[in-house]
C-alpha cells in the first residue's frame, strides 16, 4: 500500500521536521520540501536523522534565503510563487512520500491577487495529500489546534491523524482527541516526548510507537 501525506502544524516551529524523519524512517518513504525560506535546509536535517537506505530526499521547488514566511522572503529573492508551480516529482510519484510545509496551514506562499493569498493549506489541497497535522503542546495550543482542525474539516481535506509534540498535557490532549474523533472520524497517531536531544536512535524509537 503507497503512503504519501503531507505534514503541517498549528504553528511555526511545531516540530513538523522531527516528524517528517519519523515518518520517513517508518515507511522508508521520500522526502519532499516544497518551499524552503533560510538555513538550515529541513531537507538536510531530515537526511541525518533517518539511518535506512532507501529513502531519497527530492529537491525543494523553491529555496529562498530569508526565514521568514514564504511570501516575503520570496519577495527578498524577487521570485514569484503560485499554485501552479507545484507538482509532486516525479521520483516521488507512485512511491511512499513525505511532504514537508512551512510553518502553519496559514502561512501565506504569496500576496495572490485581488487581495488574496494563497495558504499552506491551498497547496496541501493543490497536492491532494492526506494531512498529519502537528500539535505541539503550550498555553493556548487547544485553541490553535482545534481553530486549525475546523479550516480542515471545512476545507474537506482528509486528515490521516495528529501528532502530539512536547511535554504531556493530558487534559489539552483529551480535548483535541475528542474533537478529531468524533468531527474529523480521526486519531491520534503518535506522543513525542520533549526530548534533551534529537538523534537517530530517538527517531528509530518512535517509529515504532506509531498507531496507523
Amino acid at each position: 500500500m503507497q503512503h504519501q501525506y503531507f505534514v503541517s502544524a498549528i504553528g511555526t516551529d511545531s516540530g513538523k521536521t522531527v516528524v517528517s524523519a519519523i515518518l520517513v524512517e517508518a515507511l522508508k518513504a521520500h522526502y519532499w520540501k516544497p518551499i524552503q525560506a533560510g538555513l538550515p535546509k529541513d531537507t538536510d536535517q531530515v537526511k541525518n536523522l533517518v539511518s535506512n537506505t532507501e529513502s531519497i530526499f527530492l529537491k525543494e521547488r523553491f529555496c529562498l534565503t530569508a526565514p521568514m514566511s514564504p511570501h516575503a522572503a520570496a519577495k527578498i529573492d524577487n521570485i514569484k510563487i503560485d499554485l501552479s508551480d507545484f507538482e509532486i516529482p516525479k521520483e516521488g510519484k507512485n512511491k511512499n512520500l513525505i511532504v514537508e510545509g512551512a510553518g502553519g496551514l496559514f502561512v501565506p506562499i504569496n500576496d495572490g491577487q485581488n487581495g488574496k493569498a494563497d495558504y499552506v493549506i491551498d497547496l496541501i489541497e493543490e497536492l491532494n495529500l492526506p494531512l498529519i497535522l502537528v500539535c505541539n503542546l503550550y498555553l493556548g495550543s487547544i485553541n490553535h489546534s482545534i481553530l486549525s482542525l475546523e479550516a480542515i474539516k471545512n476545507r474537506n481535506i482528509k486528515l490521516k491523524g495528529i501528532i502530539f509534540n512536547g511535554e504531556s498535557n493530558p487534559t489539552s490532549e483529551q480535548i483535541i482527541e475528542d474533537y478529531i474523533i468524533h468531527q474529523l472520524n480521526s486519531k491520534v497517531l503518535l506522543r513525542i516526548k520533549q526530548e534533551e536531544k534529537v538523534t537517530k536512535e530517538v527517531i528509530k524509537k518512535y517509529t515504532q510507537q506509531i498507531v496507523w
